[in-house]
């Protein structure tokens, strides 16, 4: 027998449950999936198959987005002034040295094969310090997230030039003297110091790529990354030595070198600010609204934009005479892309960055606000007269859909309307929902059948809301108790649906059952689906389904 938590309501038709540890989600499987997914395979037979497959398949694509976050990564930190100049000294060096084109092409071979070896050993060595559950954690712990934001804030003051983050100077002699070794070692020793050496530029590329693989949640994240982040360092150097021909069309090193150094820093700063929103959102500090988050980044767009021409200069900036073809078309792109942010401190959506913003509902300011009020039922009405949890989630409100918050109070206003319920596993700090909100639903169909035809019941798993002690429990299936508002929905997720990813959608009756199809077969529930005629046709299918019920 299933036990229910307070707040759950049991369903008419008996349904076979696991439940998860009280631990918030994003976008991926985070804290409850290292537990939940072992207890869920040996009982998935009894489970839902499409959730748990839905689960599955988002793990490929989180490591292809963390390595190739690595690799251009890698690709900016060749462009440094600690590394670029090094290109044609090294190669030069392993051709000479080596006495015939071969064994210089297989000393360059090895020497790009002993910096993906020390990159991703340091992935590696993170992975087994930590393990997935603590990395799980950092997603949306609030302690670390800050602790994120304040180190991209370094990162991002070390790149403008205020002090070089480096390692210390006896180790880099160390291992420069182990190079003189020769052979397969002093190739190795060569490719450590370079590592070192370098670290004042590579260092807060490194420390931001960790800490985004780190937030994916991933046991495999810092190591995926960081064998991105090694191949792109790497290839320069082997390909070079394929074809030391082209060393001759290589732009020569100068100040453009540190202006690169200095644009990451602008955009180690602008990324900084995400850190800081989840956690806002999250703990409900209602500090960076979308419009403070956005005059933010358009102030960090305007700066880059004023240097990239040469109006803002820095203590350690070469002097510009003119600009180059190249930096003129990237000052374009920057100022364009800032012009196209303003609107948004009026209510413009900008769809193409939406996701990373804090919610609309965030907005104080908003003159796009003509989305016509939730249509009701003729002769119904609703008894609930306060929406529980209304207040805590006024800031996560989607324009013009009327949602309720509650699991129990959406079952008892789907008898009053007669209309079936549709469950947004959500999050603070989702940006695959945020995606789905303003892609996927903003669509007029798709709008007009979420806000006529179907009760939404919008659940966040990673609200830290705190539940009344009443309503705390001990989840049967960890053993842990559970005692914030995102834990018991992400326990709801698990133990009637075996899902714990987000966005994740669910069509119910009035009684908690899945709706079902004309031919009596369950219609299963939803993980993110950006094709707007797809997921159209899965909310017409339920509806057809409580109507045909």
């Amino acid at each position: 027998m299933a036990i229910v938590p307070p707040g759950y309501a049991k369903p008419t038709q008996k349904a076979d449950t696991v439940s998860t540890a009280g631990v918030t989600f994003t976008d991926i499987p985070t804290a409850a999936d290292s537990i939940a997914t072992k207890k869920l395979e040996k009982k998935s037979a009894q489970k839902l198959s499409t959730p748990a497959t839905s689960v599955a398949a988002e793990k490929p694509k989180t490591l292809w987005e963390i390595f190739i976050a690595g690799l251009l990564g890698g690709f900016a930190a060749v462009l440094m002034p600690c590394i670029y100049p090094l290109l044609p000294l090294t190669v030069s060096f392993f051709t000479k040295k080596a006495g015939s084109r071969t064994k210089g092409v297989l000393h360059s071979l090895l020497y790009g094969l002993s910096i993906i070896v020390i990159y991703v050993g340091l992935g590696l060595i993170i992975s087994i310090l930590f393990g997935s559950d603590a990395l799980n954690e950092l997603a949306t712990n609030g302690i670390f997230n800050l602790f994120f934001f304040l180190l991209l804030i370094v990162f991002g003051i070390s790149f403008l030039g205020a002090f070089e983050i480096t390692l210390p100077s006896g180790l880099a002699n160390k291992l420069d003297a182990n190079s003189d070794k020769g052979g397969l070692m002093g190739i190795f020793f060569m490719a450590a110091t370079l590592v070192v050496v370098s670290f004042s530029c590579t260092g807060p590329i490194i420390g931001s790529l960790l800490v985004q693989a780190a937030s994916k949640g991933d046991r495999l994240g810092p190591a995926i990354g960081m064998l991105g982040f090694s191949l792109a360092l790497a290839l320069p150097f082997t390909a070079f030595a394929l074809f030391p021909s082209g060393l001759k069309s290589l732009p020569k090193s100068g100040g453009w070198l540190n202006s690169v150094k200095v644009v990451l820093g602008f955009l180690e700063l602008a990324f900084a600010l995400k850190f800081l929103s989840n956690v806002d959102l999250a703990y409900h500090w209602n500090l960076l609204d979308r419009e403070v988050f956005l005059s933010l980044w358009i102030a960090i767009g305007l700066l880059m934009s004023l240097y990239l021409i040469g109006k803002l200069k820095f203590s350690h900036d070469s002097d510009l005479p003119y600009l180059s073809v190249p930096r003129t078309f990237i000052a374009i792109i920057v100022f364009a892309f800032t012009i196209y942010m303003v609107p948004g401190l009026w209510g413009a959506p900008l769809k193409s960055i939406s996701a990373f913003l804090p919610p609309p509902a965030t907005q104080d300011f908003d003159l796009s606000n003509n989305i016509a009020a939730p249509a009701t039922t003729k002769g119904s009405t609703i008894p609930i007269k306060q929406k529980k949890y209304e207040d805590v989630f006024r800031r996560g409100k989607v324009k013009g859909l009327d949602a309720w918050y509650d699991y129990e109070q959406a079952l008892q206003v789907s008898k009053e309307l007669h209309k079936p319920i549709i469950i947004d596993f959500t999050g603070w700090n989702c940006v695959n929902c945020r995606k789905m909100e303003n892609d996927v639903w903003s669509d007029p169909a798709v709008f007009k059948l979420l806000r006529d035809d179907f009760i939404l019941l919008q659940l966040y798993v990673d609200d830290k809301t705190e539940l009344l002690p009443q309503e705390q429990f001990i989840s049967a299936y960890s053993g842990k108790k559970i005692t914030n508002l995102g834990g018991k929905w992400s326990d709801l997720e698990a133990d009637r649906f075996g899902a714990n990813s987000q966005p994740f959608y669910v069509m119910l009756d009035s009684d908690g059952n899945l709706l079902k199809d004309k031919n009596g077969a369950e219609i299963q529930p939803s993980p993110a689906d950006y094709n707007i005629s797809s997921y159209q046709k899965f909310l017409e299918g339920g509806i057809n389904a409580f109507q045909h019920k």
